[in-house]
């Protein structure tokens, strides 16, 4: 309680800060509902379906919105939107991968946005939807991966992610509680951390193509999950493995 007390105040010190919000933020409605305009989503060609979620209020968490043009200059498109449309957005993924669509699903997010893609990860998984990767910049409260998710980068200052009944796949704790150039507010801005990041999409999506489809464990889906329809291609998932959990230091300075 008393963390989520100084994670809120802490946040509207900085609103206080800043007297200019950017034009593609403006508009009705209160800003912690109000979706980001425009609101893309992934372009059909891109190796993957990549979402970045913002935390509180649309004007933090800018950070997203620069590692998702970092992105964009790898060659890997994605969109950034409100913590607030992440049952949107699941509805949306739903709809594609029913429709056939079987590239990697990443889910990215900072503070409240970090929260809402594990809410998620959750909720794709009660729909039989495998996600490849979910990285959280310093989520705001405790939460356990579900079994659907492959690999969780988790980098925090004070809370860890565990690993759900049924986990089986990747979970990365990194603690970067002692490096005191980032707080709550700097973290999802850090050039290091996005490197880190970057490196592990990569990674990630060339596994994915290496084995032709997302790599959930077999036992993520559940057994009345949503089936390929008759003549299509049944879903080629990698063997289960793991759990693989680590607790980390961070990774290194450079």
């Amino acid at each position: 309680m008393a963390a989520g007390v100084a994670i809120l105040l802490c946040c509207i010190a900085q609103a206080r800060s800043q007297s200019i919000i950017s034009p593609e933020r403006s508009g009705s409605g209160p800003p912690s509902t109000r979706p980001l305009s425009p609101a893309p989503t992934p372009p059909e060609s891109g190796a993957a379906r990549v979402y970045l979620l913002h935390g509180w209020m649309n004007v933090f968490s800018l950070g997203m919105d620069d590692l998702a043009q970092k992105l964009e200059r790898n060659g890997i498109p994605s969109s950034v939107r409100n913590h607030a449309e992440w049952q949107q957005l699941a509805e949306e993924i739903v709809a594609h991968y029913r429709a056939g669509d079987r590239r990697p699903i990443i889910l990215i997010g900072h503070s409240l946005g970090a929260d809402a893609a594990l809410l998620m990860g959750e909720h794709l998984g009660r729909l039989g939807v495998p996600v490849a990767l979910i990285v959280l910049f310093d989520g705001t409260q405790p939460m356990a991966v579900t079994e659907n998710v492959a690999r969780v980068m988790n980098i925090t200052q004070r809370v860890y992610i565990t690993g759900g009944p049924g986990f089986r796949g990747e979970l990365i704790n990194f603690d970067v509680s002692r490096d005191a150039s980032i707080a709550h507010t700097t973290i999802d801005k850090s050039a290091r951390l996005h490197a880190v990041v970057i490196d592990k999409i990569k990674s990630v999506i060339g596994q994915e193509e290496a084995v032709g489809q997302p790599s959930a464990p077999a036992a993520s889906m559940p057994a009345d999950a949503p089936r390929a329809e008759p003549g299509s291609a049944a879903p080629k998932l990698g063997p289960p493995t793991g759990p693989m959990i680590e607790n980390s230091p961070g990774p290194p300075r450079r």
